[in-house]
């Protein structure tokens, strides 16, 4: 094994780590850290939930567990390691004192407060660090911590399950159920991963759904929130349970929000100061932000998705497809109608799958993908 198929390879292992703790680190980034030397891990460990150890630090505990001497190790990280002091210590300082030969990160971590910083530290204490291993992989899994850092927005991902036709429901609204029990099962990881699930008040109202995860283990479920223009929502919705739910209007009506209040349910005032009684997408997703929500998952009709794309809200698609035709029926959104193509909305096809009977696409902008790939990939 050449030296780069050794650090892939050690990289790749160190992403498994961080994968299998993403459901659990928000607002945190998901971080995975494996400690080798001659050849061998010798320590392992990903990012707890907020508040817990780092990645790097989780990965030293292991290796003291096992009676091992990190002296002259490599260590693999997935993202840049901290330089600042916030809920933890900075994980950099812990690096450096168990000194190292080298450090290899897959990116730079865009927080302001790390930025380089982390890796210059690196440097300076004479271990040698190599960027850029399995960055690809990395950005992937960090998507809404790096877009809400680079943009202060969080990352939108809108999943649809449709008919090959492009049909989510029949015209009396009965959808159950269009895609296989695979693609239903494989829905709640996005959702167990995703900071808060986002839907319209048309699902809820014909649909009722309780957008929680439960076909993937978990340990947190994500928050959920609803658009409402009208303030409409039923308070004996399913959705409302008691754990906290998000109601985006602009209506007032404060004798329902202290009754939803009871209910753990905030209710966030933000009118469309050009459209009278909708909500301002744009003020929602900035409102996320401001949160520290780091990834948006999408499960609404055609009404809301097409506001959504049209506000140009949306990073990426997660569309189930069917081998199914439905004919006249809902579509994935209501969008304008357009007389020319060079007015299309336009996304790039970045993966697919076959789940169970069903197709699984997965599509984002690539001027965006761009950007957040070249802003963690600097060289420094």
């Amino acid at each position: 094994m050449s030296p780069f198929q050794e650090d892939e390879f050690w990289m790749l292992e160190a992403l498994k780590l961080a994968d299998k703790a993403s459901y659990n680190t928000a607002p945190n980034p998901s971080v995975g850290c494996i400690i080798v030397k001659n050849g061998e891990c010798i320590g392992m460990g990903a990012t707890r939930a907020v508040g817990g150890f780092h990645a790097e630090v989780c990965a030293l505990i292991d290796s003291e567990k096992r009676n091992q001497n990190v002296t002259g190790s490599t260590f693999y990280v997935t993202l840049e390691p901290c330089s600042h002091y916030g809920r933890t210590p900075p994980c950099v300082d812990q690096i450096i004192k168990a000194a190292p030969a080298r450090v290899v990160v897959s990116m730079i971590d865009p927080n302001p407060l790390v930025s380089g910083s982390g890796i210059k530290r690196l440097r300076s204490s004479g271990i040698e660090v190599l960027i850029g291993v399995c960055h690809k992989e990395a950005l992937l899994l960090n998507i809404g911590f790096i877009n809400r850092m680079l943009y202060s927005t969080p990352w939108v991902r809108l999943k649809s399950a449709s008919s090959i036709d492009g049909r989510t429901a029949l015209y009396n609204h009965k959808s159950k159920w269009i895609t296989c029990e695979e693609s239903r099962k494989d829905v709640h990881h996005w959702r167990a991963r995703s900071s808060i699930i986002l839907t319209g008040i048309g699902t809820i109202l014909h649909d009722n759904p309780l957008l929680n995860v439960r076909y993937v283990d978990t340990s947190r479920q994500p928050y959920r929130a609803v658009i409402d223009d009208k303030f409409v929502i039923s308070e004996d919705a399913n959705i409302i349970d008691g754990s906290k739910v998000f109601i985006f209007t602009s209506i007032v009506d404060k004798e329902k929000e202290y009754r939803l209040a009871e209910k753990n349910v905030d209710v966030v005032l933000l009118p469309d100061e050009k459209v009278a009684g909708r909500v301002d997408l744009s003020l929602v997703m900035r409102w996320l932000s401001d949160k520290c929500f780091n990834e948006v998952h999408v499960e609404a009709g055609a009404g809301l998705n097409g506001r959504l794309l049209s506000g140009h809200c949306v990073d990426e698609l997660v569309i189930y497809i069917a081998p199914i035709f439905l004919g006249d029926a809902f579509p994935i959104a209501k969008l304008q109608n357009i007389s020319n193509l060079e007015d299309a909305l336009r996304f790039s096809i970045f993966d697919n799958a076959t789940i169970g009977s069903d197709l699984r696409i997965r599509i984002h902008k690539n001027s965006k993908w761009d950007y957040l790939f070249k802003k963690t990939s600097r060289i420094i």
